[in-house]
């Protein structure tokens, strides 16, 4: 890549292009955001191969079925939107120590892929316990005008600032 990469995104681009995408994917296909219940599904399609009798047997997957669905294509999607999008603005970096996790918590990559790792299954026992992920509940709730998608957006936003003051501390 080249060794002066130009400015990232506006977010304020990237949200009113979000939100023109979210209003086209109810148009033509009907469907709102969400990639949660990917996760849960993947994971069915994975034990299926072991046990499949148990997996035909689980409650939840009675209603949702574990197969590549609409779902699991849009999250393909983000993860290659993502890569075009850094590619095409030149942002595109392999880092696997942030700068600032390095500067709080030191180089350590064992560290920080534990430190992802635990805190990528307290994101998904969160978004199960929700029943919904912020993409389901905050993008889609309040393109659907649900009060509860506000109220979910407001705490994840807060959830977010809490959290990434507990972790990197006040900027000096």
């Amino acid at each position: 890549m080249s060794d002066t990469p130009s400015k990232p995104w506006n977010p304020y681009v990237a949200g009113a292009l979000t939100g023109l995408l979210m209003v086209a994917s109810v148009w033509v296909s009907g469907k709102y955001f969400g990639a949660s219940t990917t996760f849960v599904k993947a994971t069915g399609m994975i034990e299926s191969l072991a046990a499949s009798e148990r997996v035909q047997a689980m409650p939840y997957f009675l209603k949702e079925t574990p197969k590549v669905d609409w779902q699991f294509m849009f999250l393909i999607g983000i993860a290659l939107g993502s890569l075009a999008a850094s590619l095409a603005s030149r942002t595109f970096a392999v880092t696997p120590v942030a700068r600032t996790w390095a500067e709080r918590f030191g180089p350590s990559l064992k560290l920080r892929a534990l430190a992802g790792f635990f805190g990528g299954i307290l994101a998904m026992f969160g978004a199960r316990l929700a029943d919904g992920c912020p993409s389901g509940h905050g993008l889609s709730g309040s393109l659907q005008l649900a009060v509860s998608g506000y109220v979910a957006l407001a705490c994840f936003f807060l959830g977010g600032l809490v959290t990434a003051r507990l972790i990197f501390g006040g900027r000096k």
